[in-house]
Order: structure tokens, then sequence, then C-alpha cells
């Protein structure tokens, strides 16, 4: 029995199709209609160009995630992004402006959407794969 055979595929691809709907989605309408957003969010004020980054990585998140349907395992490295940035934004931000009392309530959809992602990414990804030793040739 190969290590492939142990690999749940389905959750591997609803974690790339949630990326596209979600990155995606965030992705063009950040870069289309960024006043929408902001207003929709009740995000405060953005510095157009760090905006348009965000909105431009987002997309591109979701563009890579569409190779990631037809090569699960290929593209594992976007999940994975996915999850490290993630995780850092919640240690190194979330977690400090908490404890200094600091943490606006226009972030908290954020924190639940990005919570989603590292939960699903956490699931989904083969890590027993992914950290087998490669045999050489």
């Amino acid at each position: 029995m190969s290590g492939k055979s142990k690999i749940n595929f389905g959750r591997i691809k609803f974690m790339y199709l949630y990326t596209i709907l979600g990155a995606g989605g965030f992705g063009l309408g950040i870069l289309l209609i960024p006043d929408t957003m902001i207003s929709l969010f009740r995000w405060p004020d953005q510095d157009p160009i760090v905006f348009g980054v965000t909105g431009s990585v987002y997309l591109a998140f979701a563009l890579v995630s569409l190779l990631g349907l037809r090569s699960p395992l290929k593209f594992l490295p976007i999940l994975f992004l996915q999850l490290f940035y993630k995780s850092i934004w919640f240690i190194g931000v979330v977690i400090p402006l908490i404890n200094s009392g600091e943490f606006p309530l226009s972030a908290i959809l954020l924190l639940v959407i990005f919570a989603t992602y590292i939960i699903g990414d956490l699931v989904s990804i083969p890590f027993l794969y992914v950290f087998k030793k490669e045999e050489t040739v």
C-alpha cells in the first residue's frame, strides 16, 4: 500500500476550492471595488498600495489553487503558505492586540474566516506524506 492511497484528496481539493472562492473573492473585491469592500466589512481606511498588494496576493492564492485542483499534491505548498501566514498573523498580530485590549471589532469576521482556513489546512494537509523521507535513486 503506497503513501498516496492514504491521502484524502477530497479534503485537499475542498481547501483549494475554498481558497479559490474565499481568497479569490476577497482579492477581486479589493482590487475592483476597494471602497465597497472597506465599507461592507467596516474596515478602517486603507493605504491603496498596501491594500492592493493584499488583494493581489489573495487573488494569486486563488489562481494557484486552480492548479491545485488538477494536481493536489504538487501544489500543497500553497496550503502550507496559507496555514503559516494566517497562523503567524494570529500569533503576531491578533494575540497581542487582544492582550492589549485593542483588537478592533471590525476584524472579528476576518479572524473567524482565517480560523476556518487554519483548521481546514490542518485537517487536509497530509503531513505524513509531506514529511516522509524521499527515496533517492
